[in-house]
């Protein structure tokens, strides 16, 4: 059971780091600091995007935008630290 929990809170750890770069490069390509016709940046884009934009999609279904500003990331940035802190603090001591 401990190896699921792991793996499991690993799986959210690089949900999260995805997620920050998803934000963070959605910033830079939305000011003009990247160029999304260098294929690098492209292809990194697309890769967060396919990982976490379905991710997102309930959440930006409920959120309502406020003035062009997505609260989605956040709200999952919360989803996923109180998944976390319930696998790794209160879980163990319900199994035991």
């Amino acid at each position: 059971m401990n190896a699921l929990i792991m793996v499991i809170d690993l799986v959210l750890n690089l949900l999260f780091m995805v997620l920050f770069i998803y934000v963070v490069l959605s910033w830079l390509l939305q000011f003009g600091i990247v160029n999304m016709h260098h294929p690098f940046v492209r292809t990194i884009w697309e890769v967060c995007r396919s990982i976490v934009d379905p991710v997102l999609a309930p959440f930006r279904r409920i959120l309502p935008r406020l003035g062009g500003v997505d609260l989605s990331p956040i709200a999952l940035i919360l989803v996923i630290y109180f998944i976390r802190s319930f696998i790794q603090y209160d879980l163990p001591t319900l199994l035991n």
